[in-house]
């Protein structure tokens, strides 16, 4: 009845320590408190998945019981639980009931409009407990934490190297695969990657804000510059540790390396011929494509 009339007359007594909010039962307060800790005290003893509440943790059950009553009446699809089911309705009716009161933007979730509202107040009530840096949304601060704790969660199921983003991994199968989905505009020059896309178009602008003092020659970038300079002064400091042949770069040591391991990265999605250097493959291609450059 206490808690009850706190709701009632809007007392909020309990306060966060971190970002202020305050709450009306220290029940609220304590759940609220795991969003900057990341702390989730409720495991599925199944499949080990850890959950932040109690509730979060019996709709997660229902996955291993198989049991889904709540059923789509436009598409059939179905689901553990009632809200779930509500949330999915608005795809078929486009239905987006959360709504910005600065901006008027609006949500089919309620999650998507609290990320949202921090963009107008700043706000970033996720913390790092090992650094204190802090975000707007609780999946960004797990993928920053593997920073501290080395986790690559994300396995190449071709040569089993690991990263720690999914979008690292994605980038990296495109080597296996020959995939070069960022295209330039200007010359058509293909990338497996934006940040070389944008690189390589500052090649037609112009633009090239790093620049070498031996021969005024730009490069868009820091790592660019430092390539350079070596064909003026010959440095090869990357050194292979079987043979002691020395590389300017790493991509070089990296290639040469393969000859050592024997290792072939580099495979055709056709006839699944295998290839230690991107560009074997690329050639190897246009025996299938019957392309003739």
């Amino acid at each position: 009845m206490n808690e009850h009339h706190h709701v009632e007359g809007d007392e909020c007594r309990y306060s966060c320590e971190t970002c202020n909010k305050a709450f009306s039962k220290k029940s609220s307060l304590i759940r609220h408190k795991r969003m900057h800790s990341g702390e989730r005290p409720y495991s599925c003893e199944v499949c080990n998945k850890a959950f932040s509440t109690q509730s979060h943790l019996i709709r997660h059950k229902h996955v291993h019981s198989d049991e889904r009553p709540f059923v789509c009446d436009v598409c059939n699809k179905t689901y553990t639980d009632n809200s779930t089911l509500i949330k999915h309705k608005r795809l078929h009716s486009g239905e987006s009931p959360y709504v910005c009161g600065v901006c008027n933007k609006a949500y089919r979730f309620n999650c998507s409009l609290i990320k949202h509202k921090y963009i107008h107040t700043g706000e970033h009530p996720y913390v790092c407990d090992v650094c204190n840096k802090a975000y707007s949304d609780r999946s960004t601060l797990i993928r920053h934490k593997r920073t501290h704790t080395g986790e690559r969660p994300y396995v190449c199921d071709i040569c089993n190297k690991a990263y720690s983003y999914r979008s690292g991994l994605i980038t990296h199968k495109r080597k296996h695969s020959g995939g070069r989905p960022y295209v330039c505009d200007v010359c058509n020059k293909t990338y497996s990657d934006k940040g070389s896309l944008i690189r390589h178009k500052h090649m037609h602008s112009g633009e090239g804000p790093y620049f070498c003092d031996v021969c005024n020659k730009a490069c868009s970038d820091r790592s660019g510059l430092i390539k350079h300079k070596r064909t003026h002064t010959g440095e090869r400091p990357y050194v292979c540790d079987v043979c002691n042949k020395a590389y300017s770069d790493r991509s070089g040591l990296i290639r040469h390396k393969r000859t050592h391991t024997g290792e072939r990265p580099y495979v055709c999605d056709i006839c699944n011929k295998a290839y230690s250097d991107r560009s074997g493959l690329i050639k190897h291609k246009r025996i299938h494509n019957g392309e003739h450059p």
